[in-house]
């Protein structure tokens, strides 16, 4: 009877603690959690290649410049002890790569551009459940904002685009322009290539 007792408690606490665990699993991240800034950045997992896989404005006549491009990349290379790298950014629009690189100050989760004597661009990494994915949030002028989310491959699944849906609509912008993933990306530059090959827009809206 004792044993009877006990067994049926125990799967009243079982089927407890599953319910609970089930809860918090499908429980929504709030925007707290899903705008946190990376603890630490680690250069070594940053540095390379990474494609544009979506991202999104609050400057309609950007939302469509980048809605025209056929691909995105950014590469992180030269991290140096004094928390400074290069930031290289290639664009593939119209069947041309235009590149574009920047000097890039690092200071905890946040990182600064140096885009020209206009203004300086500063970005901020935040958290994504995603193991080879960056998600940036840039702040600029005029209270546009923007953010990106690249990746190690040209495609992310469903759930880690759900997530990056539901950390746009934290920032309050619209839904993510997604790039195709079968169109090519820009070869990298390679060191010969003279400066004046690279073309960029001076525009603070086009630049990243």
């Amino acid at each position: 009877m004792m044993t009877s007792v006990y067994r049926d408690m125990f799967a009243l606490c079982a089927t407890v603690l599953l319910s609970f665990i089930s809860v918090s699993h499908s429980a929504p991240l709030s925007c707290e959690d899903l705008l946190r800034p990376l603890d630490q950045l680690e250069p070594g997992h940053l540095e390379g290649r990474w494609a544009l896989v979506a991202g999104s404005l609050n400057h309609s006549p950007s939302l469509e410049v980048l809605k025209s491009r056929d691909s995105a990349t950014i590469h992180f290379s030269n991290f140096n002890t004094n928390s400074t790298a290069t930031y290289t950014r290639i664009v593939s629009s119209g069947g041309k790569c235009q590149y574009k690189t920047y000097n890039m100050s690092i200071e905890g989760s946040t990182f600064t551009l140096d885009v020209g004597n206009r203004f300086n661009l500063t970005g901020t990494f935040l958290h994504t459940s995603c193991p080879d994915c960056v998600v940036v949030r840039w702040d600029g002028e005029l209270e546009r904002q923007r953010s990106h989310l690249v990746s190690r491959r040209r495609e992310v699944g469903p759930k880690e685009m759900e997530e990056y849906k539901a950390q746009l609509e934290c920032l309050k912008l619209p839904p993510p322009v997604v790039m195709d993933p079968t169109k090519e990306l820009c070869p990298e530059q390679t060191p010969s290539e003279p400066a004046a090959a690279q073309t960029g827009e001076k525009t603070e809206e086009q630049t990243a």
